[in-house]
């Protein structure tokens, strides 16, 4: 083992962590699940401290936005040990780091548990006394590349950024940003430094349930990169009441002027500071930011030196003049110097001052603007891509190419003979950004300079010019990401001639079968989907920031459950098997989905037209082929059958009543389009999205307990006593906060116990809703999700049909029937997409992009 003298030479400021008992009766840490203290979490990081020991030794700690991460971070800086901090959003970043640089221990969560693994007693490094941290130079790429930081660059950067912010005792910071991320980690630090609150969370501000955390927290600040401000535009923030909220800073890019005008003005309109703020990773945060009440006048401008630090102009040939050059930053804050192998850590400091390659000017008012960059690092995502690191690593992997960035997007220019195979998930991987974030652009040959380097304004041109094929064959992943291929994949699986940008799966009218099928296209080509994607705007989905997570390839729960449950109603019914309850879950399913498709967006006139069209789609099919069984067959459907009125005139038992759900779902939806159609209701609908459902749920449950008696043999006694599950699973789809989920759970186990004498249906009923409240997705396989998919899919068809396809085979045997039950109606199910593929467009008036039918019809 390697020796590393415990004394620092650094003995100025305390590490951070050390000093968290002085406030000890103040909130820390808030979480969904409570609040810790400073005491508390100072006995927390004593602890991790302990575990750690007192010889210096490596520290990767797998950054989180989680208390147990937090915990580890101030326990290892408390007890003097370096902190490597790896990005937990990318596997491949950790794995680069760990193998290059041999941690001595590893901080990551196993599961839900945090484990320390101690990979040796001692150091395999010579650790020099000043060193504290080591961040990646490039955001999330992986790069060896460190900066190397001291507890006096941590503490003195984050008292200068508290100085500034006038962070108070009272303010409680929400954590909008990654801890590994230099900005994100900066938030913390300031505020722990001055005894205030930090609301840890990874929900993006797009979320509800993040602003449901904020405002219950008294949320009073938090931070945003550009990208942040575009969703705080999608949500409309401008219409939230946070009346504890004091200040709102950005950083981590440049944002347009226009935008720092709008939110500044919007900012004194409701009584709070928009602050912009420049830095590096090398100046461990901050070096500039700009006055609130300057931001009107410097729209932009980084403004003016932090407290402590200052900024000077060095001339460079790129800006003539007195007033232009690179700007040079002088400050306390300045990092020890990079890292780039092992060895590097025994280096003390070897940087005084930080050129920050970025081209500036000063005006005459003294404010600092950026107007280009000398290096070859872009942001991407806000994320500081090193593209010559890019580049070298495509150079060893046998790969001619060269980088630039295109309007938020990585462009990977590649020399032709090369494969094109898996270069762009591979680069996006090593970046740390979303597949959709890197496009290939192929060329017979790089364009260079005379000198034979790269000629890097020919690339840009090169990127600027070439846009990716409308759904060409062969594109790329990275092309066909853009939203031009997006569009015409919209365009093909929901059979739509004009797709905008600005379109969603929702507002087209997408329904469950197509929700499979486009759910399954947007993850080849963008590696993943967000929740929530299907009311997402194509450009939103073109312009994510979150890389997707590594993950076991998943199944939407709705699709599964509906799939189980028509299997289990055609078995039934053929008798292969007894087990009873898929249709109940189907009208809890179908519940679900109207929340989550109907009732998306759109107008009262819009929604009311959208739930009609999907009336039409199960009423016009299944009716139609009703019609024909009575003409051509001796079956004992009559003209009530084809007019799905059985449940509403009867007779109500026999034959007849077959298409009894049907009928209900039917039912229940003309009521509910009934009451949108009532203004105030409309409006109770979109104010209250979970109070209403609750609100029809605790009416329904009074049928269902029998509080109010309905005679089963009363004419639409089906639809009255069933309605609580639909009600139910409208009300699931609505849960946001935890609080909600946990009522609807209770409420479902309530409603659902002792429903029938068969305890396995009762399981099957409360198993599937609960799995809608907690389990959006579940762990699947190629097969399974194809095969759930077309069942799914063709599940109405299939409920019509079987009844006319098992007497023929059942004889022979049940469980052949089953499959031929199934397979006829996937059949006939694809025969009728095809058909109603159009019949949206027929309700929707021609100026107009209005919601269309919805995806509840391919639910039953």
């Amino acid at each position: 083992m390697k020796s590393s003298r415990p004394t620092r030479s650094d003995v100025g400021p305390r590490p951070l962590g050390c000093d968290l008992l002085a406030y000890a009766d103040r909130i820390a840490l808030i979480t969904e699940r409570g609040q810790i203290s400073y005491g508390e979490l100072a006995r927390r990081v004593a602890r991790a401290a302990r575990k750690l020991g007192s010889g210096r030794r490596l520290v990767l700690i797998v950054g989180a936005n989680d208390v147990e991460a937090v915990v580890a971070y101030l326990g290892a800086l408390a007890a003097g040990h370096p902190v490597l901090l790896a990005p937990g959003d990318n596997p491949v970043a950790v794995e680069t780091l760990t193998s290059t640089y041999d941690p001595d221990v590893v901080v990551r969560r196993v599961g839900r548990r945090w484990r320390y693994e101690q990979r040796r007693a001692g150091s395999a490094h010579v650790l020099h006394p000043d060193l504290a941290l080591l961040l990646s130079t490039s955001g999330s790429t992986g790069s060896p590349k460190l900066v190397r930081l001291s507890h006096h660059n941590l503490r003195s950067n984050a008292e200068a950024i508290a100085t500034y912010l006038d962070i108070r005792a009272t303010d409680r910071a929400a954590t909008t940003l990654p801890m590994h991320y230099c900005y994100g980690l900066s938030v913390i630090n300031s505020h722990l430094v001055k005894g205030a609150g930090v609301i840890l969370t990874d929900r993006s501000v797009a979320d509800p349930s993040f602003w449901e955390l904020f405002g219950r927290a008294e949320g009073t600040t938090f931070a945003g990169v550009p990208y942040t401000f575009t969703l705080l535009d999608r949500i409309r923030f401008e219409t939230k009441r946070l009346p504890h909220l004091r200040y709102v800073t950005q950083a981590g890019g440049r944002l347009a002027p226009e935008q720092v005008r709008r939110y500044a003005g919007l900012g004194l309109e409701h009584g709070w500071d928009l602050y912009v703020m420049y830095g590096q990773t090398e100046a461990t945060a901050r070096m500039a930011y700009l006055p609130p009440s300057l931001a009107g006048a410097h729209p932009g401008a980084i403004g003016v030196p932090i407290p402590g630090g200052s900024l000077r102009l060095e001339p460079v040939d790129d800006i003539p003049g007195p007033d232009g050059g690179e700007l040079v930053y002088t400050g306390a804050n300045v990092m020890l110097g990079y890292a780039e192998q092992p060895a590097d850590l025994a280096l003390g400091r070897t940087v005084h001052e930080l050129r920050t390659g970025d081209l500036a000017r000063r005006t005459a008012d003294g404010m600092y603007e950026i107007v280009g960059r000398r290096s070859r690092f872009a942001k991407v995502f806000g994320l500081r891509i090193d593209l010559e690191r890019i580049e070298a690593g495509l150079e060893a992997d046998g790969v001619t190419a060269c980088c630039t960035v295109r309007d938020d997007q990585l462009i990977v220019v590649v020399q032709e003979g090369h494969h094109r195979g898996e270069i762009d998930r591979q680069v996006a991987a090593r970046c740390g950004l979303p597949v959709h974030g890197v496009r290939l652009v192929m060329v017979s040959e790089l364009p260079r300079l005379a000198s034979g380097k790269p000629d890097h304004q020919a690339v840009g041109a090169l990127g600027e010019a070439t846009q990716p094929r409308d759904g060409a064959t062969g594109t790329a992943r990275g092309d066909a990401s853009a939203p031009t291929a997006l569009r015409a994949v919209y365009a093909e699986i929901l059979d739509r001639p004009e797709v905008s940008d600005d379109d969603s799966f929702v507002s087209l009218g997408g329904d469950s079968l197509s929700y499979v099928e486009m759910s399954v296209r947007l993850e080849e080509m963008l590696g993943g989907l967000p929740a929530g994607w299907e009311a997402m705007p194509i450009r939103e989905l073109t312009a994510r920031p979150d890389p997707p997570p590594v993950r076991r390839l998943m199944i939407d729960t709705t699709v599964l459950l509906r799939a189980i449950s028509i299997v289990l109603i055609v078995g039934s019914h053929i008798h292969a098997f007894t087990i009873h309850g898929g249709a109940h879950l189907l009208l809890a399913v179908a519940g679900f989905n109207f929340a989550r498709f109907h009732l998306a967006s759109g107008d009262r006139r819009e929604r009311i037209r959208h739930i009609a069209a999907t009336v039409a789609r199960v009423a016009v099919p299944t009716s139609i082929f009703v019609a024909a069984v009575v003409v051509f067959t001796d079956y004992s459907y009559t003209w009530k059958n084809v007019a799905l009125l059985t449940e509403a005139i009867g007779p109500r038992f026999g034959d007849e009543r077959n298409l009894w759900f049907i009928e209900t779902y039917v039912y229940i939806l003309l009521a509910l389009a009934l009451m949108m159609a009532v203004p105030v209701i409309d409006r109770c609908v979109r104010r209250f999205p979970f109070a209403v459902p609750m609100t029809v749920l605790g009416l329904a449950l009074t049928v269902r307990f029998g509080l109010i008696p309905v005679s089963p043999w009363h004419h639409m006694a089906t639809p009255v006593q069933l309605l609580w599950l639909f009600a139910l699973g409208w009300a699931a789809g609505k849960a946001g906060p935890e609080w909600q989920r946990w009522l609807v759970t209770a409420i479902t186990v309530a409603a659902v116990a002792n429903y029938d004498d068969e305890r396995l249906q009762v399981v099957i009923v409360g198993v599937g809703v609960l799995l809608l409240v907690w389990a959006p997705k579940l762990p699947s396989s190629v097969m399974l999700r194809r095969f759930a998919g077309a069942l799914a899919g063709a599940s109405l068809s299939i409920y019509v049909t079987h009844w006319h396809v098992y007497p023929l085979l059942d004889g022979y045997s049940r469980y052949v029937a089953l499959v031929a039950s199934l397979v006829v109606g996937v059949l006939y199910g694809g025969v009728v997409r095809r058909l109603t593929a159009r019949l949206p467009r027929l309700h929707r008036p021609a100026p107009e992009r209005a919601v269309d039918s919805g995806s509840v019809a391919a639910s039953l």
